[in-house]
């Protein structure tokens, strides 16, 4: 059949509004509405059969009003937005069934395939969604936009989805004892003491913290610090002076952080997954008197070693009990005197330093004390760099910059 045949038979269905007659052609032609569509394909019938030209009469059968409701539709999109911050958004709707199944049906009884032209949800989500976009001066994300919106048609109800905030940034632990996560048993984490002032800043509703692996508790964490993401849930604005949060993180004496910037969500995976390197300064007691000579010796057989280390008895209980292996990538020190030393390692993410002294009763091989033949323990322990194995944590496409102000629904 013609296209024109196509629109006799649609018209016979029942009254019909413009953008339901122009839906099952969406497919034909760019640039069109589907309401520019079906009063091209109402004003051609008309012409072709020589009859007076008709506006639709009556309410449409299929959407049952729907599609003139759109400026409607946005505003209430809008409504619910508030307060909120912007710089991209997304619509999705929820469609009656019966509005679905009209549409099958208009199909149907017009001879159309069932996928002719597009859904009536498709129609919604650009139409209601240009709209929104237009009111706000936002851009559209199919991705992961700052603001999801679901029309809700068939329970008359709108969500509004606000997506979170990451900040990366690197930080510093200048005292011992401070977990890197919220812990029941501690008072305070480097979570806690971080999270506040950017919580308070982009008004989300809870935060969490993704460092790029953990020291211990009793370990400080020292030179450039250790990666991070923060990421804000629920943020209410999308923007901050970040060196004014800086400002007030560092106005204490436990946690410092540096180089903080906004980043893409895939940043949050990233400083979790990225292989890195991490160099590491203990203090060590011997348990019995040892000599420069072999202590030197021990330190050149470690250094660029590969170690197995398997899970170490501390933290067994909350770890697979497995042979890991790791590379020692560089092993210096120095004697403080016969009975304790300052060692510096350069290892692989995940090597356990401890371990790798203590020899945690044969389940590290080869180790420091196994080496000497003399029990050692670590008794302090920093953490002195973190970096990329193969390329820095933070790269340019993990960056997120934006261009102007957020947009909120007072800005219209």
């Amino acid at each position: 059949m013609s296209l024109i045949d196509d629109a006799r038979g649609l018209l016979a269905s029942g009254p019909l509004c413009d953008a339901c007659l122009g839906r099952p052609v969406a497919d034909r032609s760019f640039g069109l509405t589907n309401a520019e569509r079906g009063r091209a394909l109402r004003t051609t019938v008309a012409l072709a059969d020589d009859e007076p030209y008709e506006e639709p009469d009556g309410d449409c059968w299929v959407c049952e009003g729907v599609c003139g409701r759109f400026e409607a539709l946005a505003e209430r999109l809008l409504d619910a937005l508030g307060d909120t911050e912007l710089y991209t958004y997304q619509v999705g709707t929820r469609v009656p069934p019966l509005l679905a199944e009209n549409g099958r049906l208009l199909r149907e009884e017009a001879g159309l395939a069932p996928d002719a032209g597009e859904e009536l949800k498709t129609e919604l989500n650009r139409e209601v969604g240009r709209r929104v976009g237009a009111r706000l001066g936002a851009e559209v994300d199919f991705e992961r936009p700052d603001v999801q919106f679901l029309l809700d048609l068939d329970a008359d109800a709108v969500e509004v989805q606000r997506n979170s905030v990451a900040v990366y940034g690197r930080y510093r632990k200048l005292e011992r004892g401070i977990p890197q996560t919220e812990w029941d048993t501690y008072d305070e984490s480097v979570e806690e003491l971080v999270a506040p002032p950017f919580l308070s800043a982009l008004r989300g509703t809870d935060a969490t913290f993704h460092g790029a692996g953990r020291e211990d508790v009793d370990a400080l964490m020292l030179g450039a610090g250790r990666p991070f993401v923060l990421e804000i849930k629920r943020p209410r604005r999308r923007d901050a002076d970040l060196a004014e949060l800086r400002a007030q993180v560092n106005d204490g004496e436990t946690v410092a952080v540096e180089n903080l910037a906004f980043v893409s969500y895939e940043m949050v995976e990233r400083v979790k997954e990225h292989d890195g390197t991490k160099t590491y300064r203990a203090t060590v007691e011997f348990d019995e008197p040892v000599a420069e000579r072999e202590f030197e010796a021990a330190l050149a057989e470690l250094d660029g070693a590969e170690i197995d280390q398997r899970t170490p008895h501390r933290v067994d209980h909350r770890r697979a009990d497995k042979i890991r292996e790791r590379a020692v990538l560089d092993a210096d020190g120095d004697l403080e005197d016969d009975r304790s030393a300052v060692v510096d390692v350069h290892g692989e993410g995940g090597l356990y330093i401890k371990e790798l002294v203590s020899g945690d009763d044969g389940r590290t091989e080869p180790s420091l004390a196994g080496l000497l033949g003399v029990g050692a323990t670590v008794s302090t322990l920093d953490v002195v760099d973190v970096e990329g194995a193969d390329e820095p944590f933070l790269t340019a496409e993990y960056r997120r910059e934006r261009a102007g102000s957020p947009a909120t629904a007072g800005d219209e």
